[in-house]
């Protein structure tokens, strides 16, 4: 894949907002509902512009899931949207009763995901809801790399039955992928093709991936990039594709190591071909307030350190 040099710095969120405007342009069963943080969101387009199908339930999350599972009997498509902390941890309960037990067709779009949410501190900063949505049954997790992706993602999920889990970031990132992009549930993406190692990279950790990679390459280790959007369901053939041919990995990403991609990864290699793994993620730890550079820096969350870990899982290698 080619993607620019210096590509433009966009938000995620942003790419979301973008999405349901024009979904809500598309389809008249797309509704909207946020708990107090439609600018935070981006969900302002969507409310001006079709004010009957959007409702602002205040702060009252759980109010907010069981609202929005009660839409879809009627038919109608509900995007709910309040902080990624605020649409998992908070309301487990209300999510997975009412919507994941019930099989309800919500589409759960959680922002200022990970570290990256930065000064608001580790109150905010859930680094678990990955784990958390991917044990519900039959709930789809998906955690796109960049504006384009995100915006492509958002307007996708409407055409799929069932409840999706839909995280994105809140800083700008490099937004790199195709704007004119299809987007698959369940299908990963080669970035780069190599030989000797395999990278897995979901969410704000692709484009680290990517800078990793023409890293490596300099120092003639050619590395495979694959960009994981949708953790749940796995593209369980692309990876094992892969890895049958590097023998070796890293998964990337801003969540806990416990419970997120890599783990899934792991799982599958478990019963289908165990290899060497290294993790790029955040070690057991509760994040804290800060700038989200300087984050994503002191947990070890930047290219340079997949460069490391690729480093140490070659030096494994059998």
């Amino acid at each position: 894949m080619n993607h620019p040099a210096t590509p433009e710095l966009l938000e995620t969120r942003a790419g979301f907002g973008d999405g349901l405007k024009e979904l809500g342009r598309s389809n008249p069963d797309v509704v909207a509902l946020t708990a107090d943080l439609c600018g935070s969101l981006k969900m302002t387009a969507f409310a001006k512009e079709f004010p009957d199908r959007f409702f602002q339930v205040g702060i009252a999350e759980a109010n907010m899931m069981g609202i929005a599972a009660g839409l879809t009997i009627g038919g109608k498509i509900p995007y709910t949207g309040t902080f990624a902390n605020f649409s998992t941890g908070r309301v487990y309960d209300q999510i997975r009763q009412s919507i994941a037990y019930a099989g309800k067709n919500v589409k759960i779009c959680a922002s200022h995901a990970g570290l990256t949410l930065g000064e608001d501190g580790a109150s905010h900063q859930i680094l678990e809801d990955i784990g958390l949505m991917k044990m519900l049954p039959g709930m789809s997790v998906i955690n796109p790399c960049d504006y384009n992706q995100t915006k492509a993602a958002t307007i996708a999920i409407a055409g799929y039955s069932g409840p999706v889990y839909l995280r994105f970031g809140r800083p700008k990132v490099p937004n790199f992928t195709p704007h004119d992009q299809k987007f698959e549930i369940g299908k990963a993406l080669i970035l780069k093709k190599g030989s000797d190692v395999s990278i897995f990279a979901t969410g704000h950790l692709v484009w680290e991936a990517v800078k990793a990679s023409e890293s490596l390459e300099k120092t003639g280790i050619s590395a495979e990039v694959i960009n994981i959007h949708t953790i749940k369901p796995l593209d369980e053939e692309a990876i094992l594709e892969s890895v049958l041919k590097t023998k070796c990995l890293v998964t990337a990403e801003e969540h806990q190591r416990n419970g997120g991609l890599g783990d899934s990864i792991a799982q599958l290699l478990a019963r289908k071909f165990p290899a060497s793994q290294e993790y790029v993620a955040v070690d057991d730890s509760f994040g804290e307030s800060g700038k989200p550079e300087e984050l994503m820096e002191k947990y070890g969350l930047r290219a340079g350190d997949i460069v490391k870990a690729v480093i140490a899982v070659l030096q494994r290698k059998k």
